[in-house]
């Protein structure tokens, strides 16, 4: 692909209508958090496992939408694997189908596990890379994939946009998650 190629691949959006009525009902139900005009339909290029390219789609917060885009840019022209990358509406809105899956995403309109309390993935303002790899799991292994470390350049690239990373949470560490 030429550079004019690559860049007419980042792009961000308002969700079209053919998205939403993919969405509607699954990922996104009417709530009064956060509303479709306030999200963004990003089709991006990632670099798979297969070493091949890609065109994924996410789904973020108006608000991070262009980071998201020079985050995956960045990512893509190093050559960062990443498995998969589809809205998660293909999992049914189902987030433990999609981690086992490998399936990197960021809004889904649904609570933390195992609480009442609202996911930052409801307001389109986390994403989760790689998670079958990032599990919370016993970090000292040496395993594909990881984030993590010096010289990681996912987690560099998040730090340097101002991102929390679950990694550094104190209590259970989430090492797939990222927010704002």
């Amino acid at each position: 692909l030429s550079e004019a190629e690559i860049d007419e691949l980042f792009t961000a959006g308002p969700i079209p209508d053919e998205v939403f009525d993919r969405i509607d009902g699954i990922s996104y139900v009417e709530n009064d958090n956060i509303g479709r005009e306030d999200l963004r339909y990003l089709r991006l290029l990632y670099y798979g496992f297969d070493d091949e390219t890609h065109v994924g789609e996410l789904i973020t917060n108006g608000a991070i939408a262009d980071e998201i885009l020079e985050i995956f840019q960045e990512l893509y022209e190093n050559q960062y694997p990443i498995e998969k990358m589809l809205l998660i509406d293909e999992y049914g809105g189902d987030d433990d189908l999609a981690v086992a899956d490998n399936n990197t995403s960021c809004f889904n309109y649904r609570v933390v596990a195992g609480s009442t309390k609202l996911s930052r993935h409801a307001l389109g303002m986390a994403i989760d890379i790689n998670p079958f790899y990032n599990p919370y799991a016993d970090r000292s292994a040496e395993f594909p994939y990881k984030i993590g470390g010096d010289g990681d350049l996912c987690l560099k690239l998040f730090d340097a946009h101002g991102f929390t990373w679950g990694g550094r949470w104190k209590s259970v560490q989430d090492y797939q998650h990222f927010q704002k």
